[in-house]
């Protein structure tokens, strides 16, 4: 079971995480939802096609220009005060990996940090704890926060991954997180190269075995464009055959940019492993 503010979801239950940049910089949108009423537009639109957590972010992933944790904090927090207001029952988490960014979007509001880091502020998962809010723990391979991987190596990736991520989910729960609100994320490209990240997915089964949720983050990602040699604004076909893989696979929790489009993937994958009734069943019965 996994519990994520006031919602709770079955083992076979799939998750989307809606994505909502407040940067004037994210690569995909560039800076599309960065005004407040555009990103409001945003999370009813996502709510309305499926999406049941809302993902806010305050700083691109990217190398760019700096953004302190104060201006951070100004991009998000009130915006996570006013998303609440609107959405009671929406899931909210921030992705962030500052400490400090983290507690003031918890007194806002939010049910869930979203870590892509790997850790490297081990004081987010202490306002995680203390405030009794979920957490995503990532595999980023020692990397440092909006840096890009320079010839990186693995010895096992997979290996590596489950070594991280279960090391930070068990650390979450022993300060206190709720079991039953951590999940663990391959943290595709994040300290990896293409060749990391298909790995990371072909072998997902093997986090899903760990018995923690596993979250993928695919959407429109570098290693879609490199693996189809298409740019951004191309890749939501590559994205959508990746997220049917990782379903299959037994992922649960889905990041993403294009909802509707995740969802109907989300509910045919499930269909067809038998976990969902097809919506309409007449054929061969009139």
């Amino acid at each position: 079971m996994l519990r994520l503010g006031r919602r709770e979801f079955d083992a076979h239950e799939p998750v989307i995480m809606a994505i909502v940049n407040r940067t004037p910089d994210s690569f995909y949108d560039r800076g599309a939802t960065f005004l407040d009423e555009p990103a409001l537009a945003r999370v009813e639109q996502a709510v309305a096609e499926g999406s049941a957590i809302i993902d806010v972010g305050g700083v691109k992933a990217g190398p760019g220009e700096e953004v302190s944790a104060t201006e951070e904090a100004r991009r998000t927090v009130g915006f996570v005060a006013e998303v609440r207001r609107r959405f009671p029952d929406v899931i909210i988490s921030v992705d962030t990996w500052r400490a400090s960014v983290g507690e003031a979007v918890c007194e806002a509001g939010a049910d869930l940090l979203n870590d892509a880091w790997g850790g490297v502020d081990p004081g987010l998962a202490e306002v995680a704890a203390r405030h009794r809010v979920g957490l995503v723990c990532t595999h980023a391979g020692g990397a440092e926060p909006r840096t890009r991987p320079h010839r990186v190596t693995y010895d096992d990736v997979m290996a590596d991954i489950l070594r991280v991520t279960v090391g930070l989910a068990e650390r979450a729960v022993a300060l206190g997180v709720p079991r039953e609100s951590v999940m663990i994320d391959p943290g595709h490209d994040f300290g990896k190269n293409t060749r990391h990240s298909l790995e990371a997915t072909r072998r997902l089964g093997e986090m899903v075995g760990t018995g923690w949720p596993v979250l993928v983050s695919l959407s429109n990602k570098d290693f879609v464009g490199e693996t189809l040699d298409k740019p951004v604004k191309e890749r939501l076909v590559g994205t959508l055959a990746t997220t049917a893989v990782s379903a299959w696979l037994g992922a649960q929790v889905y990041r993403v940019h294009e909802v509707a489009e995740t969802r109907q993937v989300l509910d045919m994958v499930a269909s067809i492993a038998g976990h969902r009734p097809p919506a309409v069943a007449r054929r061969g019965l009139a």
